[in-house]
């Protein structure tokens, strides 16, 4: 279970996996130099994000997780010495049309947009046509930030907004359906689409919170200092001078590029409806991309930090983009050192997407994998760890964890049923039921018929091997003598009422 963006593992039609063993060899970038072997020591040494002390370290192979996790289109792009190493794609794109994932192939980036997108405003800011530090309203033409309470005490400024510190709601974005009506960006922002109004409900400054919706503004400020539709904008400040010739924001993405995209498989490996969703919210999740292409932003932002001139943004733009915020979030991208490297990225999940992209800084590497399922992120994680393990980059190894055993009073305490701290759009009230079985917590999400085995590291803090989600539960800060729990540091649910299947 991981509530709004949850990884879900259902059956797709078998006709799919006879397909994926025939093409999960294929489609490759060619290169001046054979590095088959390479490319297969990775493909057969994907690693689990957990290794049990004392248990022998469990390899994988590409085809036999690709079918586990029933992800139909798999597509990876290596960065090593400062170049696009390797690029491949493994499996189907469209089961319906058989056609294979290419280098070529596009996928949605998902939030991975975000940080591309925040280019084009650091663009601005180049040309003077913004500042980091001013009230949006200020740039806003066709709507503005609702001012409250909160504002009266700080604005929202660009920086804040890039930083998801800006006090901003709306988490994240369904998208629509092909047979739905696509609002405009300023319905969206006006909660007239399928997710709540985009507001300020807390001091722009004082604490991170995810948010798309902060985004969206964003996006709306670009359009409205640019004077230019945003996807056009993009392309032109943006993306063609990086290289990225099979990337766009267009949203829907244009008919000319159908046969080039991906479909997407929801979290029972059923096609979304009219193949994808489409995402006005361009800024946040509207990107059409490749890894190749996701490459070329890496390797531009490495140059650039290194000093290159004459590139699509200045040293001194990057530089301030890479340094760290609250929650060590840059300006677009998320930041994390790894000994002495520092380390930029995204991750990206849309409808029947999954994705994600990590790189140093100054070490010249990257790894960038894309795949067409709600169910990829496992997968992706895997071939991302079985990557940094080949190239001993360090950035992503399995953790050794020590698990304990816990007394039944101290278990059987924790199952019931459990109410998320918020609503999640298109569900409402979230509600997890907790149950005990064999000294461990069971968690079963009714929403997504979904259950993760969570094995006790402590009293309070428990781990799902499987996954790597970490859970640690607390006396309830709502009802006296019920417990809460806190999902990867993300996500905070509160018991409402106790007992559950136990053991028998």
């Amino acid at each position: 279970m991981k509530a709004a963006d949850s990884c879900y593992f259902r059956l797709l039609p078998v006709i799919v996996y006879s397909l994926i063993c025939l093409l999960v060899t294929s489609c490759t970038l060619p290169h001046p130099v054979d590095i088959s072997q390479e490319i297969q020591a990775i493909e057969n040494g994907l690693l689990p994000p957990i290794q049990v002390s004392g248990d022998t370290l469990t390899h994988y192979s590409m085809e036999d997780r690709m079918e586990y996790y029933h992800v139909p289109g798999v597509s990876i792009a290596i960065v090593k010495d400062g170049k696009i190493h390797w690029a491949k794609g493994y499996g189907i794109a469209n089961a319906q049309s058989a056609t294979p994932v290419d280098t070529a192939t596009l996928f949605q980036a998902g939030s991975i947009s975000k940080p591309l997108a925040a280019l084009g405003a650091l663009k601005l800011v180049e040309e003077d046509r913004l500042d980091l530090d001013t009230d949006v309203n200020r740039y806003l033409k066709s709507w503005k930030v609702p001012e409250n309470k909160f504002t009266d005490q700080s604005k929202v400024t660009l920086r804040l907004l890039l930083t998801h510190s800006a006090g901003m709601t709306v988490h994240g974005f369904p998208g629509y359906a092909q047979s739905d009506t696509m609002p405009s960006l300023i319905e969206v922002l006006n909660g007239q689409g399928n997710t709540p109004p985009v507001v300020v409900d807390t001091v722009p400054g004082s604490l991170w919170r995810y948010s798309g919706g902060g985004y969206s503004v964003m996006q709306q400020m670009v359009e409205d200092v640019a004077g230019l539709p945003f996807t056009q904008f993009l392309d032109d400040s943006i993306l063609r001078p990086l290289g990225m010739h099979n990337s766009t924001y267009a949203q829907p993405l244009i008919a000319s590029l159908h046969p080039q995209a991906s479909a997407a498989y929801d979290r029972n490996g059923e096609l979304i409806e009219g193949l994808w969703h489409n995402y006005p919210e361009k800024a946040a999740a509207g990107l059409w991309t490749t890894p190749a292409d996701l490459a070329r932003y890496c390797l531009a932002v490495q140059r650039i930090a290194d000093g290159a001139t004459g590139e699509v943004l200045k040293p001194e733009t990057i530089r301030t983009m890479l340094t760290k915020h609250l929650n060590d979030w840059g300006l677009g991208p998320a930041l994390r050192w790894e000994g002495d490297s520092l380390l930029f990225g995204h991750g990206g999940k849309n409808a029947g997407f999954s994705n994600n992209m990590l790189a140093s800084v100054h070490q010249g590497y990257g790894v960038i994998v894309m795949t067409n399922a709600d169910q990829g992120v496992d997968l992706m994680n895997e071939i991302m760890r079985s990557v940094s393990a080949y190239y001993q980059w360090g950035i992503s190894n399995p953790r050794i964890v020590e698990i304990t055993q816990l007394t039944e009073a101290q278990l059987n305490r924790l199952a019931g049923s459990y109410e998320m701290d918020r609503q999640v759009p298109g569900i409402g009230d979230y509600v997890v039921e907790l149950s005990i079985k064999d000294g461990k917590v069971l968690v079963y999400d009714p929403n997504n018929k979904e259950t993760n085995t969570l094995s006790p590291l402590g009293e309070w803090k428990f781990i799902d091997v499987n996954t790597g989600d970490e859970v640690v539960f607390a006396p309830s800060g709502k009802s006296p003598g019920l417990f809460q729990l806190n999902w990867n540091n993300q996500f905070v649910f509160y018991q409402t009422a106790q007992g559950g299947n136990l053991d028998e």
